[in-house]
């Protein structure tokens, strides 16, 4: 579904401030002629420029979709422990408003990898994020590893937006059961993207026939394909 004539995308680098000497570092990928743009938040352990990030970016670029990732002020510290939701919260409303800005005009979609994901959909049940039409999430983490929950997930019922759940089979932070009874009890709100045999990373196995660059490739239609369908509203 890439589109050639879309494949020459420009980045430019952006500052972003959040609260008093607290500013992070962006980065807004554009291509020639965007139809909606996605605002993406890292996963907890890694940041903006981590290759899966880039190849996101780079991969929504070719299906006619500007970005703006960014970093959480931990991320930016070098730290690896995160921050406190409210500074995260804040951090992903400074970043939609930032986003807002530069891309003008352009259907508005927040959320991001994993933690960066949550910490979006927090921000939007605690709040309306202005102009965001949707929330995507790459890997919902529900609960941690061995620990099946659905904690996590309460708030979700508090988003007034449409979402999407990309999501593996073999996540083990969204364990099939509970990917299963959370999406189910949001209704129509929640749009399921599953990539067969992925894993938390969208990776997938060898033995399944398939690549990795596949499942990337199938993780990105889908998006393209939800985003678009906001076009009509």
């Amino acid at each position: 579904m890439t589109n050639p004539e879309a494949t020459t995308a420009t980045t430019r680098q952006l500052r972003i401030p959040v609260a008093d000497e607290v500013a992070v570092s962006a980065l807004a990928v554009s291509p020639p002629s965007p139809e909606a743009c996605c605002v993406l938040a890292h996963g907890a352990g890694a940041g903006m420029t981590h290759p899966f990030m880039e190849a996101v970016a780079d991969g929504l670029a070719q299906r006619r979709i500007a970005t703006l990732r960014y970093q959480f002020p931990y991320m930016e510290r070098g730290s690896k422990r995160t921050d406190a939701p409210a500074l995260a919260h804040a951090t992903v409303r400074a970043a939609v408003d930032c986003a807002a800005a530069h891309f003008g005009g352009l259907r508005l979609f927040a959320g991001g990898k994993s933690f960066g994901g949550r910490m979006t959909s927090q921000a939007q049940a605690l709040e309306p994020l202005p102009g965001v039409k949707g929330l995507v999430f790459l890997g919902f983490p529900l609960h941690p590893s061995g620990a099946p929950s659905t904690t996590r997930a309460e708030h979700l019922h508090d988003v007034d937006v449409p979402m999407l759940f990309a999501h593996g089979p073999r996540d083990t932070l969204a364990e099939p059961r509970e990917f299963d009874e959370t999406t189910r009890s949001l209704g129509p709100m929640a749009s399921v993207l599953e990539i067969d045999g992925a894993d938390h990373s969208f990776s997938v196995l060898r033995r399944s026939g398939r690549t990795d660059a596949e499942a990337l490739d199938e993780l990105l239609d889908g998006i393209a394909v939800w985003t678009q369908a906001w076009r009509i509203g």
